[in-house]
């Protein structure tokens, strides 16, 4: 018996889709992917002006640094590294970086450990967390100028709270001088006004890490039989290593940068004038704006350093 061609095809299966016609091959066209170009025309605008209100100033800081320019000794010309060669022999400058060490040692401990006591009490809801959440943002809302001079009044040796206190716990006589006279006790007390300032942004930013934290993981600790020390020092501080990263950076910024309230409590007084409050002197009463320009590279060089190394020695990646 003979087979035809047309039958040494396979039988299709009983019930299936008939095939379609064998034609010529077609091969399906490629589409070329388009850029879309509204997003970065839509962020143009923004990426223009943070170029002009920062990167602009900043070049041209960098570039100033090793030029003299003086108006007192005019014209402007190329110094090399003889800006920063003077401020190294410079008094003033040298007394202001010890007074800014004590402001970053005592403003970023603080800020941190009440920024960790104070979210840890704000973790679990309460009657009225709200309020206190709303009343903890005001200091930080203050300009920092606004706050010097309301504690100007709580330092003044005369009618100030805190010499009324000490008088009526008999500790003083109620005239005694707290800012000006010792070094050590100025930076503290200036400081602590600017902790007031700089904590609640600490607390914010803490706090808004533990909330990410589960509450099944305090269940299970509480079942485990681990006391709220062990819980905090196991599972709270471990999980909130990223917020306080940012804390401390933030923190080490602001201290760093500090000039309203040493300015405003203690004027130009040695005893508590900072790096900033120096570059203010050096550009705009001395004139010496090369200088000026030196001191605040110098600044934003050994802020972005530290900055780097508390994010290296404290973040953490946490994946819950």
């Amino acid at each position: 018996m003979t087979v035809s061609s047309s039958t040494t095809e396979p039988l299709a299966a009983e019930g299936a889709a008939p095939r379609p016609p064998a034609g010529p091959t077609s091969v399906a066209p490629v589409r070329r992917s388009r850029v879309d170009l509204l997003p970065y025309l839509l962020v143009a605008p923004v990426m223009i002006f943070i170029a002009c209100l920062a990167l602009v100033p900043a070049v041209f800081t960098v570039v100033q640094s090793f030029f003299k320019v003086d108006a007192l000794d005019p014209p402007t010309r190329f110094d090399g590294f003889g800006n920063f060669t003077r401020l190294w022999h410079s008094p003033a400058v040298i007394g202001s970086i010890g007074n800014t060490a004590l402001y970053v040692v005592i403003g970023v401990t603080l800020s941190t450990v009440i920024g960790i006591g104070a979210a840890v009490v704000l973790q679990k809801p309460f009657r009225g967390r709200s309020l206190v959440i709303a009343i903890l943002i005001l200091p930080w809302a203050m300009p920092g100028v606004v706050e010097g001079i309301l504690w100007t009044g709580i330092f003044d040796p005369n009618a100030g709270l805190i010499n009324s206190v000490l008088s009526s716990l008999h500790l003083s006589d109620g005239n005694a001088v707290l800012l000006g006279q010792n070094r050590l006790l100025t930076i503290t007390l200036i400081e602590l006004v600017q902790v007031w300032q700089i904590a609640p942004l600490s607390v914010l930013l803490i706090l808004a890490v533990l909330q990410l934290i589960p509450g099944e993981l305090y269940e299970a600790a509480q079942i485990d039989g681990c006391t709220s020390w062990s819980a905090f020092r196991r599972i709270t501080l471990p999980l909130a290593r990223p917020g306080i990263a940012v804390t401390m950076v933030q923190a080490v910024i602001a201290t760093l940068n500090v000039f309203d309230q040493p300015y405003v409590l203690n004027g130009a007084a040695n005893t508590g004038a900072s790096v900033t409050m120096q570059t203010y002197f050096i550009s705009f009463q001395d004139l010496d704006f090369g200088q000026g320009y030196a001191l605040s590279l110098l600044i934003t060089i050994v802020t972005l350093l530290i900055s780097l190394v508390v994010v290296r020695l404290v973040y953490r990646r946490v994946e819950l």
